[in-house]
């Protein structure tokens, strides 16, 4: 299966994010920078982490008005798989690739810690090689990750299953509403995520929860 990851000023996960799909995949990325118009002929693209352009504007607002994110669209209606992580999270929901916000963390305060998380939605491409209800542990780091949509999205979100992992009651940390973690599409091809599941894939991260995420997702098209 072949994958890319995206490049941009101040996105400084990619690194992780190619480890983690050569690990899983066995097969290295393509990495494609941000004034790019075209994406190579993959199965899968990703977003990383980071603070793209220094999150001076509004986090991922700059990111995603570059040429590349036109091209990422584009692949994402063909039906490629798409996976934000974090900063790439915000970038696909600046995009209108995904519904709804990521806005300051309630606490007002950066947070960099270890969460657990629920699977809430079992059955799509990111989370099939998980058990429905299972608990994980991932972690997060960021500033800008409480999610928040209107009343009418989230009543569709929520009953469409668009909704696919929630923090468990207590490891919020960032007061999202219905405690949402990560969300797809409603075509199921594309993916918001807020912590980084690249971080927790081998023994040497000190565990492999996150790693199911990237075996669901690169078993696609296998």
């Amino acid at each position: 299966m072949k994958s890319a990851v995206i490049q941009l000023p101040g996105l400084n996960r990619d690194r992780d994010m190619i480890a983690a799909l050569t690990k899983v995949s066995g097969r290295s990325p393509v990495t494609v920078w941000q004034t790019e118009t075209e994406i190579p002929d993959v199965d899968l693209i990703v977003l990383p982490g980071g603070f793209s352009y220094g999150d001076y504007l509004r986090c991922g607002a700059i990111a995603a008005r570059m040429p590349v994110m036109k091209a990422v669209a584009e692949k994402a209606a063909k039906g490629v798989m798409v996976i934000g992580v974090c900063n790439g999270f915000q970038i696909l929901l600046e995009s209108g690739l995904l519904p709804g916000a990521l806005m300051r963390n309630a606490s007002l305060k950066f947070v960099c810690r270890e969460v657990k998380l629920q699977v809430a939605n079992a059955n799509t491409a990111f989370t099939r090689s998980y058990a429905p209800g299972q608990i994980i542990r991932c972690p997060v780091a960021h500033h800008d990750g409480n999610y928040f949509t209107d009343s009418k999205t989230l009543e569709r979100i929520e009953g469409e299953g668009q909704v696919v992992f929630r923090y468990v009651e207590g490891t919020n940390p960032n007061g999202s509403i219905n405690d949402i973690a990560a969300i797809v599409n409603r075509g199921g091809n594309v993916l918001g995520i807020m912590p980084h599941p690249e971080n927790l894939i081998e023994s040497a991260h000190g565990g492999t929860d996150g790693r199911l995420l990237f075996e669901s997702v690169l078993g696609k098209a296998a």
